[in-house]
């Protein structure tokens, strides 16, 4: 049974940072891609950033330059370290991965609110 677990969720102020994990069990995982999604309130999912499994990174434009993915194979963990937060980027955040069936984490809210 393929398992995707997040943490690192919660409220932090507009400029401040956030590192959001997920450890993914019953699957095989340094092989596969990864990727982290959004969604806000009455918004469609939207990826937020993606890592292949040789380390390749791609962002969308409004992360770039804040956020960083990276990944911990022997972990089995993908991390998604957020930087200079605004009220924007307030959304659940959900993990994904594809080998090849699409699984998705529970989700981890992020509120950045002053």
């Amino acid at each position: 049974q393929v398992q995707l677990v997040e943490s690192g969720g919660g409220l932090v102020q507009p400029g401040g940072s956030l590192k959001l994990s997920c450890t993914v069990s019953g699957s095989a995982f340094s092989i596969y891609p990864m990727a982290w999604y959004r969604q806000a309130p009455g918004k469609q999912r939207e990826l937020v950033a993606e890592i292949s499994r040789g380390g390749i990174t791609n962002y969308r434009d409004s992360v770039k330059g804040r956020f960083a993915i990276s990944r911990d194979n022997a972990k089995k963990t993908v991390y998604l370290q957020m930087n200079s937060l605004s009220p924007e980027d307030t959304a659940v955040y959900y993990c994904y991965l594809d080998n090849p069936v699409r699984y998705w984490g529970q989700g981890t809210q992020v509120t950045v609110s002053s």
